[in-house]
């Protein structure tokens, strides 16, 4: 099964993006006491914001949470024209819920390589698997396509730099 034509992403529409989702993971913190992990919802046009999530626990991951409240609210062929961005590589959970809510597009800042890197391997805060999206994306029948890391954008960075701070309390970081 194919999926629509995306809407191609402008830098500046890259750039907006990323920009809103870091500013909902600093929020996330700052304002709620949530883990680092933060992911919108753009509509088919790149620009509006249709949705966003905060990590809620160690099961209810952002991308989880925002993929399932998408797939309650918007139809199968729309999504398929919309854009997920996540502050953090999707887990392979993530991933599959990413997968089976239709979404057409996803871009993340940070890897979750870089994510285990910084916590530390075992860290019982956050398990992460060795398993990127896309290996979990290729699996499917439709296609998702995958923009990240923006490490080269200096997205990567800040994205760490912002969650350095959740992480510290735990020893890492």
């Amino acid at each position: 099964m194919t999926r629509s034509a995306l809407a191609p992403l402008t830098p500046t529409q890259l750039e907006e993006g990323a920009s809103k989702c870091l500013a909902l993971q600093q929020s996330g913190q700052d304002l709620h006491g949530k883990r680092p992990f933060a992911a919108i919802l753009l509509g088919p046009d790149n620009a509006t914001q249709l949705m966003s999530s905060l990590s809620l626990s160690h099961v209810r991951h952002a991308e989880c949470e925002l993929a399932r409240n998408a797939a309650d609210n918007y139809d199968w062929d729309y999504l398929a024209g919309c854009t997920m961005v996540s502050t953090w590589e999707p887990c392979a959970m993530c991933a599959g819920t990413i997968y089976w809510a239709h979404i057409g597009r996803l871009v993340y800042l940070a890897s979750e390589k870089t994510l285990q890197d910084m916590i530390g391997a075992g860290n019982p805060e956050n398990l992460t698997l060795d398993l990127p999206c896309r290996e979990v994306f290729v699996a499917g029948q439709t296609k998702v396509e995958v923009i990240g890391p923006l490490s080269d954008e200096g997205w990567e960075n800040r994205v760490v730099d912002d969650a350095r701070r959740y992480w510290s309390k735990y020893g890492q970081s």
